[in-house]
Formats: C-alpha cells, sequence, structure tokens
C-alpha cells in the first residue's frame, strides 16, 4: 500500500472508530488491527491519537463546511440556503461520519478542552456570518435578530438529522422549511402553502 494510501486509510478506520465508541473508547491498537498494519506505523504518521483526532476535526471537518460553503451562490436566498442543506445529503459516507464528529465535539460530546474551546470560537462566527449573509435581504423584518436566530436553529436541526441521524430530507422538505422562516424576508418569498 502506498504511503499516501495508508494514511488515508489510518484515518478513515479512526472515524469510524471514533464515531463508534469515541474518542475516549477509541485505542490505536484497535485502529492498527482494523487497517492492517503495525502499531510503530501508525505512530510514524501521528505521535498519538490527540494529533490524529485532532487532524480529523481541525482539517477535515472545517475543510467539508469550507468545500460546501463555497458551492453556493447568493442569488434567492432560500436557493441558497436550501442547497447548503441539500448538498449534505449527498455526502460521501467518509465525509458524513466526520461531519458527524464534528458535531459531537461542537455539542462537547467528544473530543478534549483544547478542541471544544476551539469549537466555541468557530460557534461565536456562526451568528455573525449568517446575519452578514442575510442582511441585504432583511428589509421587510421587524426583528432581524429572531429572523437570523431562528434560521440557524433550523439549519443545526436539519444538518442533525441528515449527518447525525442519517436521514435522507428530500429537497422540497428543506425548501419548504426554510421558507417558512424567511417567508417576506427579502419581498421574493411567497407563502410556501400557496404553492
Amino acid at each position: 500500500m502506498a504511503e499516501k494510501d495508508l494514511k488515508e486509510r489510518i484515518k478513515e478506520v479512526a472515524v469510524e472508530h471514533f464515531n463508534r465508541n469515541g474518542y475516549h473508547g477509541t485505542t490505536i491498537r484497535n485502529i492498527a488491527n482494523d487497517v492492517g498494519c503495525s502499531l510503530p506505523m501508525i505512530y510514524y504518521y501521528y505521535k498519538n491519537k490527540k494529533e490524529l483526532f485532532d487532524e480529523i476535526i481541525k482539517k477535515e471537518f472545517f475543510s467539508i463546511i469550507k468545500k460546501q460553503a463555497s458551492h453556493l451562490k447568493t442569488s434567492g436566498i432560500v436557493d441558497f440556503y436550501t442547497k447548503f442543506i441539500n448538498d449534505l445529503n449527498a455526502l460521501n459516507n467518509y465525509d458524513k461520519q466526520v461531519y458527524r464528529l464534528g458535531i459531537k465535539v461542537y455539542l462537547s460530546f467528544d473530543g478534549d478542552d483544547e478542541l471544544m474551546n476551539l469549537m466555541d470560537e468557530w460557534e461565536k462566527t456562526i451568528l455573525p456570518r449568517h446575519y452578514k449573509i442575510l442582511q441585504p435581504h432583511l428589509k421587510n423584518t421587524e426583528n432581524d435578530t429572531a429572523v437570523v436566530r431562528t434560521l440557524v436553529h433550523l439549519m443545526e436541526t436539519l444538518i442533525e438529522n441528515i449527518v447525525v441521524k442519517n436521514r435522507y430530507l428530500p429537497e422540497e422538505e428543506i425548501r419548504e422549511e426554510i421558507a417558512i422562516v424567511l417567508r417576506g424576508v427579502d419581498g421574493s418569498i411567497s407563502d410556501p402553502q400557496s404553492h
């Protein structure tokens, strides 16, 4: 097996183990056994379990989020958010598992203090980021903050259903939920009940 392939295989197996057993219940020995390599081979790439888990969260998780966001255009705001959520349905199994681990750390269910602090800092950017995206469309609302917070909470629920609970959500269902929250925000969103 080529060096790059072995490192990727180690990460794939580690992601499966971390999802199944959690950070604390996973051992490098079990990962090595499932990969079919020696312990020293894993330690060649990662000095310990923390370094391996950190790479999965710090690099892989945030890479998936950046990749998802890079595909978005802000034409219609309902379309924008619908596409972001709907694209999660198409994530491959590895990316879904990495995303699931990221959510566990984000919710403080797994990981260590360093990663949880990283997620806390990232969380502080979520509302301002979505407020900035929505700002040009928030012309007809009485409470911009309520719209942004409600949308973010809805997105977290939809993401949880797709990524954590591994449910497929149809695009029209996603669109309808988002349109309810954004009804009247930019003047171009009609009542979803009228369709």
